[in-house]
């Protein structure tokens, strides 16, 4: 989550004028994240008690036509029972509304949806308690997923890793770290050739992060942020996940235990086949892979006036040398 584009609060008061959610009393613009503008929303609520939302615009690494996807997947999952926020629909019962985009010179629209908030926090250091919660949201997500219709492809796959690394070019990686360079240029020929596609694909989050979670001590809330949800390998969400709460944020300390805990929690819902647990060290060398480019990208692209954090890409440059040791592999054997 972050600001790109600037809404003013006559524009912002007009926008929820739009839905049955009562007035707006207060938006605070959200500085996580790299590909959104996202906004904390409260308003006197549609009965006059008092609501609370997330606005979202989308910005980039986002196609208008995959928002039904990701919007009717929110729907599809929280009918379930699975933690997940709802879409708000509009006074039309539409999934998100196009606005123009008053920094766009040639008047350009963008989509932008009101979500349903959901109580909890982001945890910065998982414990192995809230490790096995979170695995088993996970799992609870792929198996009810099953049942949902649409799919979509992985805009973030292999074929993007091969962009990305052009597109920074080996000079301008270099220019974060010349190992890392040297690195992406061993790795990433690899990866492709090895990428195990035969294994069982079903819906997956694919950026499962902490703040990407909210907890209340040991119970997941809510899973939030789904705008990389696709169709694509199960496990490859497992390793993502693994790779996202199993190292401090420097990408410098693995915590075994947090790892037995995450794929104990998984396991309980939804046994990994041999198959898959053979190739978690080659998906988990991919996740690193994924976002080591793209956390680069963003490191050489993003605008000096984005309201935005930036992210170390070097984070996960360490978490590929990590699971690129073939000492390392045996985490993922079954216990």
């Amino acid at each position: 989550m972050a600001v790109y584009t600037h809404l003013g609060a006559e524009q912002l008061a007009k926008l929820i004028a739009e839905f049955d959610v009562g007035q707006l009393v207060s938006a605070k613009g959200i500085a996580e994240g790299v590909s959104n503008s996202n906004w904390l929303i409260d308003t006197t609520g549609p009965d006059g008690a008092g609501a609370r939302y997330i606005l979202t615009m989308y910005e980039f690494r986002i196609e208008i036509e995959d928002l039904p996807f990701f919007l009717s997947l929110l729907d599809y999952l929280a009918a379930q029972g699975c933690p997940v926020p709802r879409t708000i629909h509009d006074r039309q019962g539409q999934l998100y509304r196009l606005v123009d985009d008053p920094g766009s010179p040639s008047g350009a629209s963008k989509a932008l949806a009101l979500i349903e908030f959901l109580p909890g926090v982001s945890v910065s250091e998982p414990t192995p308690g809230q490790a096995r919660a979170v695995g088993r949201a996970l799992a609870q997500l792929h198996l009810t997923s099953a049942g949902f219709t649409q799919s979509r492809a992985n805009g973030m796959g292999t074929a993007e890793w091969q962009r990305l690394a052009q597109e920074c070019t080996p000079e301008g990686l270099a220019s974060i770290d010349p190992a890392f360079a040297e690195q992406v240029a061993r790795e990433l020929p690899q990866l492709i050739a090895q990428w195990p596609e035969h294994l069982p694909h079903s819906v997956i989050h694919a950026d499962l992060f902490p703040d990407n979670v909210l907890m209340l001590g040991e119970t997941v809330t809510g899973l939030i942020d789904f705008y990389f949800a696709c169709t694509d390998i199960t496990a490859y969400d497992v390793a993502v996940t693994h790779a996202a709460w199993c190292f401090d944020s420097s990408g410098r300390r693995f915590d075994p235990a947090v790892s037995a805990a995450l794929l104990a929690g998984y396991e309980e819902l939804r046994p990994l086949s041999d198959a898959e647990r053979a190739a978690l060290p080659m998906l988990a060398r991919g996740a690193a892979m994924r976002f080591a480019l793209s956390r680069a990208y963003d490191w050489m692209n993003t605008p000096a006036d984005a309201l935005v954090m930036r992210k170390d890409p070097l984070a996960f440059a360490r978490r590929l040398t990590f699971y690129a040791d073939p000492a390392n592999a045996a985490l993922f054997d079954r216990a």
